[in-house]
């Protein structure tokens, strides 16, 4: 397959999408704090929701020193509705140890050692960054080789197949290209239903696609049903004030603003107030690995009262952007009662 590289490389000249982290074709090294960061915000998470993250994280924090400087709790409330806040907490611990040992490692095994740095992104850091000869193998790079190679073992049990067979198209020259090439060739053509097989740059080379069952590929083994979970979370206001409290740093949420809640994350904390708390509808959530109904009650208070939880922060410094997903939702929740009162 070693013309795969060079025909890739060429429809990638041409084809490329243009992303507010990506250095084009052509425009010379890429910075590695742009990388690492739009790589962080990847994780699990679409180019469409990224978009916007990245552009105000770069205006807000233009460089890795930047960041490391910043406000820890401005930096969670920037990340709110990324979701999986632990990459935010290491998000800044690794941008401090990249400051304080003197810039990013250039080699792979190096960029491990940071905080919140994986086999994959530190791979994608040094290809893409430092034009290193390393395989970044993504969701979308798994779906290409499982075409090209016609793999029929389901994934997750494929997976170390197919970065070996990703290993065999890795080039030695722009393979930050190449990796970049074969995530936007996932992503806009080797898409996971109805592939464009006739406009693939690959089609001649790619054994699904001459069998037939390129469409079918890669196969996957049933998920099992996600276990239920069941919490509460209370809303108290004033008229001028909200009852908010900073989750702890670890942990589900870790670090966020947030309602008092309770029992989805396996706490029992009490109730924050001795109120006439009235119940609303609950709201439903999917983590990664258990659904949540949370149950929500709210209490319109005349005048705040000695919360046994939370502080009280004045609402026009409330920002519901400022809150993780969940809480949107419970916030979305109580909204039409606060307005109809």
């Amino acid at each position: 397959m070693r013309e795969v590289a060079p025909a890739l490389l060429a429809w990638y000249d041409r084809h490329a999408r243009s992303l507010p982290w990506r250095v084009p074709p052509g425009g010379g090294r890429a910075d590695p704090y742009r990388v690492w960061l739009s790589e962080i915000m990847l994780q699990q998470t679409t180019v469409a929701a990224v978009r916007a993250y990245f552009l105000r994280f770069t205006a807000l924090w233009p460089t890795v020193e930047a960041l490391a400087a910043a406000d820890d709790a401005q930096v969670m409330a920037e990340w709110a509705g990324l979701g999986y806040y632990a990459r935010a907490r290491n998000l800044l611990a690794c941008a401090r140890q990249v400051v304080a040992q003197g810039g990013f490692p250039q080699d792979r095994t190096a960029l491990m050692t940071l905080p919140g740095i994986g086999p994959y992104t530190s791979a994608a850091i040094a290809a893409i960054a430092f034009d290193q000869p390393e395989t970044v193998v993504d969701g979308n790079v798994e779906r290409v080789v499982a075409r090209l190679f016609a793999v029929e073992t389901p994934l997750p049990a494929a997976k170390p197949e197919l970065t070996r067979l990703a290993a065999t198209l890795t080039p030695q020259t722009r393979p930050g290209d190449f990796a970049q090439a074969m995530m936007d060739l996932g992503a806009t053509i080797c898409t996971p239903r109805n592939p464009a097989c006739a406009l693939c740059p690959l089609n001649a080379m790619c054994a699904a696609f001459r069998a037939g069952i390129a469409p079918e590929l890669p196969r996957r083994s049933p998920k099992p049903a996600k276990p239920q979970r069941i919490g509460t979370a209370w809303v108290a206001l004033t008229p001028d004030l909200i009852l908010l409290e900073r989750r702890p740093p670890k942990g589900l949420l870790g670090g966020t603003l947030a309602f008092p809640s309770t029992g989805w994350d396996n706490s029992d904390s009490p109730a924050p107030l001795m109120a006439e708390w009235q119940m609303l509808e609950p709201v439903e959530h999917v983590f990664t690995h258990f659904a949540l109904r949370l149950q929500v009650h709210l209490a319109l208070l005349p005048a705040p009262a000695n919360a046994a939880r939370g502080s009280w922060l004045p609402r026009p410094e409330f920002a519901s952007r400022d809150l993780p997903g969940l809480m949107r939702k419970v916030w979305a929740r109580v909204l039409p009662e606060i307005e109809g009162g």
